[in-house]
């Protein structure tokens, strides 16, 4: 083998290495799945659950103090306007009256004895059979004899009320929802005895997270349209209008309290069932896609959006509306038309070519 022959045997694998070299150099061109940003209306998802309470609800209590001796009703009954709830042991407010009573027949009778006594005198005064002193005092008597039958009538009049008071009616026509005393109790004024709450105007209560209001825009006074379903038969629904949302956060939840309105309540609809209250409005244009999409930028969401001139991929920022249970609602950062990766982003880079894969972007 002549010293030529060798020397292109040797030089033969170093001329392989470098062509595969070359070859490995050439840039990889990955398949991706992707979707076409399309910025289109979508309907509200956001559900909450809360509960159906009253919207007029009273807590009624005795006026006075004492000592309950009957209790006509329990949770649940229906009672119309001035029907009897509950009675106290009347028998000090009895015997008030009785003293009261007294009080003011002793009363008229000074009176009648002054008003006698200051026309005597008058007449006295005008024939001159007596002094201006004498009729000054029969007229002052004639005064204070005046005021004392007044204070007694009030007083009457108020012992006679406080016995009223010992009998608790109810004030509309209306549901029990709640007792706050039994019988053989001994009760303040103004404690609550009866709830009492009127069946046909009912409120759906739910409590919200901050969350929520923060990317509603104010709608002046425009009130938000809500549809409530019951919880455990979704075919009962009604209408309601956001009536109420409480400024202040409750204390432990950290929610606020938000009350709807129904319309038209189905009779199933009753006191404290679970209901669920889902947004009857649609959102600005928005881009959804799937949570596999988004990539994480210095903390910050983006998606890869693929150059249709190059075939490169750009990383662009977007702003998240909300996140979903299997998607994301994209506010901000897509325009439309633009080809979005949906598959695999971990293992894209800047500037990287790829390929759609077959019938392209959908």
């Amino acid at each position: 083998m002549t010293l030529r022959t060798k020397l292109m045997l040797l030089g033969l694998p170093l001329a392989l290495g470098a062509c595969s070299e070359v070859a490995s150099k050439e840039p990889e061109v990955r398949t991706v799945r992707t979707v076409v940003a399309n910025p289109t209306p979508v309907a509200d998802d956001r559900r909450a659950v809360g509960e159906v309470r009253p919207r007029y609800e009273s807590e009624l209590g005795f006026r006075v103090s004492g000592k309950v001796i009957t209790r006509l009703v329990d949770v649940g009954a229906s009672v119309k306007a001035g029907d009897p709830l509950a009675r106290l042991d009347d028998q000090d407010y009895r015997n008030k009256l009785r003293s009261a009573e007294a009080d003011l027949v002793s009363a008229q009778a000074v009176q009648v004895e002054a008003a006698a006594a200051e026309e005597r005198y008058r007449t006295l005064l005008a024939s001159g059979s007596t002094t201006r002193a004498n009729y000054d005092t029969a007229l002052k008597n004639l005064r204070s004899a005046d005021a004392k039958l007044e204070s007694a009538k009030a007083n009457y009049d108020m012992a006679k009320d406080q016995l009223a008071y010992a009998e608790l009616k109810a004030e509309f026509d209306g549901v029990i929802t709640a007792v706050g005393a039994d019988p053989g109790q001994v009760v303040n004024s103004g404690k609550m005895i009866i709830r009492l709450a009127q069946p046909d105007d009912k409120d759906a209560v739910f409590s919200i997270a901050e969350s929520v209001f923060g990317n509603r825009k104010p709608n002046g006074n425009e009130r938000t349209e809500i549809s409530v379903t019951l919880l455990s038969n979704s075919g009962i629904s009604a209408d309601g209008t956001v009536r109420e949302i409480s400024p202040v956060a409750d204390p432990v939840t950290r929610t606020y309290q938000v009350k709807v309105t129904l319309k038209n309540a189905p009779e199933e609809m009753r006191f404290g069932g679970s209901v669920v209250g889902r947004l009857k409005t649609a959102s600005d244009p928005v881009v959804v896609l799937p949570g596999s999409a988004l990539f994480d930028k210095a903390g910050r969401p983006a998606v890869w959006v693929v150059d249709t001139q190059t075939g490169e991929l750009g990383l662009k920022p977007v702003v998240i509306g909300r996140y979903e249970t299997d998607r994301v609602i994209v506010s901000a950062g897509l325009a439309k038309g633009d080809i979005v990766v949906t598959a695999g982003v971990n293992r894209l880079r800047e500037n990287q070519r790829v390929r759609l894969t077959e019938g392209g972007a959908q």
